[in-house]
């Protein structure tokens, strides 16, 4: 008997079924049956079920003489099913990667409940991919399993078969089965979700719902919409037959309206000829099945009352009146803008013509995101070795909490932006700023880089014109123009950006400002910000901080979380953080020892926190060596990475650590070991030796004093060999970190020799 029956009923979708059917049969939990009822489709779905079932024995294909529905499909799959649980799944939707292994956690531990519900997001036909807003309701309160009292909220999500698990020896028992017709899905929902007496969640996507552009039958117009009545005929016979049901009737009713609601106003469901029949058997059922004295919620109130009264000629000329609002509304929001824009430009162009201001300087990061990296790192050198220059931050307003106080804060945008543009005399970005820049005389622009090159960038870009997303040679080139200095990391980095954005700036290869603070921070430091994290003592906590992937229509994990962490034992932890254009976190999984730090506004700080460092082709880790930590690298998808978005420099070809191909090759390296051995550190160092030559600490220094100072006698690097080792790796022992060719953490903490330094106003964890 197979833990999971997977129902798929397919009709007319032979273009999505193949992904629908592979994304079941990959699932890591294997154990399972996948029926796959034919209704009667005119096209290649019954050939491609049986194709897949000559494959795997697992698929039991099932051929429905005719057409009659999904709802009878379904009971044609529930008739044949073995399985504990029953898992319905369109065919055109697909299960998300270890799906049913996170439903079988979540089974087991709530005790095999009757009902299991989960997420799911809906897929656009332009590949986004969006979440159901009301994925809130799954989150876990209080004890489970537990009956629908106790979550009477569940009522409040879709009304569909492929966001819960349905035990199917309680369904057999109840005599649940699906209607014909459309809407099926709301006869099932509601007497399955009544009945139940166990109920459990599951806060995790695992269903992609594809909204298709055409061919879906909710959104086919003609007169199967009507059905929706007799559904909630059947619905409310449920509740007459069990008194006890009687509670949810009010419930019911509101669902029931705002359901008919949706359909009346749904563009291109019910034709013209079809509105006053349906408003008529509306107003019918509204009045059949409500409850009197029932309060309605006053935002839909009005809603409720037109539909209850019948009134569809006052409905449209309402809901005609309200488009024409929203339009008007967007036309002057629109003018607004303009207006605005054309204010900004003469406000920006009246500046310009102002004296430029030797005491100013504007700092910008990319993205508009907070404050941080290499800019972050020179304002607070800028504040220390050159108080005289008052220091501005622009970023979105959401991020202005992360600058320091002192350092003015502004918002893109604004009127006040465009001043600090125009009149400082130092503009310090990361391509943060606005693409309308003109450079004035007297103005230096310093340009920093987000991280040491391993892709292709600038105008190596022309060959991949996918991942320049839409930056053309000469826009580049124009902006390069407006550089007086690029701050590099190394001669890889030096090198590079001088042929992909060639011009006449100064190239100041003195190190990565933003590594400083690996240098200045103290044990006491580390313990801080692992204490903050929520980091337990003698935890192994490993930072996995994957690229982005440009050529994925959506982004994931190249690993999977909870079963990293389950094979690695208790002693090992997970922070995960996704790349700042992935839009959302790395992970869904609900687990104790994985933590998703993708909002937290300092990468530094984690890197401090963490013991090793896991990730991809990020270029974190030229970064995180500066640490001299332990680094893997998982080689994921490398023929993908390079034919898409090219490499400038393979780390494979000079690591930084062990490499592992796939998740049980890393998951090898840690379980035997090899992940912080002797051959991982000498790696680390030939590494550190070309990517960390200038990273002792003083590269925001010698950039403020080469720039703003006009130095030239800048204080000397000092040589990897004489460096204070950076803070120590708190969940390892001296003895292993002694074994693997590092100093213990004792000799960690000794100070570094004399060298003079800037002290800034802060200590290095309020700068993190």
């Amino acid at each position: 008997m197979p833990r999971f029956s997977v129902i798929v009923p397919a009709y007319k979708v032979q273009a999505y079924l193949p992904a629908c059917l592979d994304s079941v049969l990959s699932q890591s939990c294997p154990d399972l049956e996948l029926i796959v009822v034919d209704d009667g489709s005119p096209d290649a779905c019954g050939d491609i079920a049986d194709e897949f079932a000559g494959r795997d024995a697992r698929v039991r294909p099932v051929h429905l003489p005719r057409n009659e529905g999904p709802g009878p499909a379904r009971n044609a799959g529930i008739r044949r099913a073995t399985g504990d649980y029953l898992v319905f799944l369109d065919g055109d939707d697909t299960l998300t990667p270890h799906a049913l292994r996170a439903v079988a956690g979540r089974l087991e531990e709530t005790g095999d409940p009757d009902v299991l519900v989960y997420g799911h997001a809906r897929t656009h036909v332009t590949g986004e991919t969006v979440r159901d807003p009301a994925a809130a309701l799954l989150a876990e309160r209080g004890p489970a399993p537990f009956a629908l009292a106790g979550r009477p909220e569940l009522l409040e999500l879709l009304t569909v078969a492929w966001n819960k698990a349905v035990r199917r020896e309680f369904a057999e028992r109840r005599g649940l089965s699906f209607p014909p017709g459309l809407y099926e899905d709301t006869p099932w929902t509601y007497p399955v979700l009544m009945a139940a007496e166990s109920i459990a969640t599951l806060d995790r996507v695992c269903v992609h719902h594809r909204r298709r552009r055409r061919g879906g039958v909710p959104d086919t117009p003609g007169e199967r919409h009507l059905d929706v009545f007799t559904q909630y005929d059947r619905v409310f016979a449920y509740v007459e037959s069990d008194p006890e049901l009687e509670r949810w009737r009010p419930v019911l009713f509101r669902r029931m309206a705002d359901h008919l609601v949706a359909v009346f106003t749904r563009p291109g469901r019910l034709p013209r000829s079809l509105r006053a029949e349906f408003a008529r058997r509306a107003r019918a059922h509204c009045r059949r099945y409500r409850v009197p004295g029932v309060p309605v919620p006053p935002g839909v109130r009005l809603r409720h009352a037109l539909l209850r009264l019948g009134l569809r000629r006052t409905w449209e000329t309402l809901r005609l009146a309200s488009a024409l609002l929203r339009r008007t509304r967007k036309l002057l929001a629109k003018a607004r803008g303009t207006v605005r824009t054309a204010a900004l430009r003469l406000h920006y162009a009246v500046q310009r013509r102002l004296p430029v201001r030797a005491d100013r300087a504007l700092f910008a990061t990319e993205g508009d995101r907070g404050y941080g990296g290499d800019p972050g790192a020179l304002e607070e050198a800028f504040r220390t070795l050159a108080p005289h220059v008052r220091t501005a931050w622009a970023a979105a307003p959401a991020h202005h909490h992360t600058v320091p106080p002192g350092t003015r804060r502004l918002a893109p945008g604004t009127a006040a932006y465009w001043t600090a543009l125009a009149r400082s005399r130092y503009l310090v970005h990361e391509s943060g700023l606005d693409a309308g820049l003109v450079k004035r005389r007297g103005q230096v622009v310093v340009r920093t880089q987000p991280g040491t090159p391993l892709r292709y960038a600038g105008l190596d870009l022309r060959e991949r014109p996918a991942a320049a997303r839409g930056t053309g040679a000469a826009r580049l080139l124009t902006t390069v123009d407006t550089w007086d200095h690029l701050v590099c990391a190394d001669r890889h980095s030096t090198l590079t950006w001088e042929r992909v954005c060639p011009g006449g700036y100064t190239t100041l290869e003195l190190g990565r400002p933003r590594a400083d603070v690996f240098q200045r921070a103290t044990a006491a430091d580390v313990a801080r910000l692992r204490e903050t994290l929520g980091i337990p003592e003698d935890t192994v906590a490993l930072l996995y901080a994957p690229t982005y992937r440009d050529y994925r229509r959506t982004q994931r994990a190249g690993l999977d979380l909870e079963r990293l962490v389950t094979l690695l034992g208790p002693r090992f932890m997970v922070l995960a953080r996704a790349h700042p254009r992935h839009g959302g976190p790395l992970t869904t999984a609900r687990h104790d020892r994985i933590v998703d730090v993708s909002g937290h506004p300092r990468v530094e700080s984690l890197c401090l926190a963490s013991d090793a460092l896991v990730t991809d082709f990020s270029s974190l880790m030229c970064d995180y060596a500066v640490l001299d930590r332990p680094i893997v690298l998982h080689a994921d998808e490398p023929e993908a990475f390079e034919a898409a978005l090219g490499c400038c420099l393979d780390p494979r070809a000079f690591p930084p650590g062990p490499v592992a191909y796939d998740e049980d090759e890393l998951i090898g390296l840690f379980t035997g070991g090899q992940w912080r051995g002797p051959r991982s550190a000498l790696l680390r160092a030939a590494f550190r030796e070309r990517f960390c030559p200038h990273d002792d600490g003083r590269a925001a220094e010698r950039v403020v004093r080469r720039v703003v100072l006009g130095e030239t006698d800048l204080p000397p690097v000092v040589p990897l060999a004489a460096r204070r080792p950076a803070p120590p790796s708190p969940a390892l022992s001296p003895g292993a970190a002694e074994a693997e060719g590092r100093p213990s953490p004792a000799v960690a903490r000794a100070p570094l020799a004399a060298v003079p330094r800037p002290t800034g106003p802060r200590t290095v964890t309020e700068s993190l």
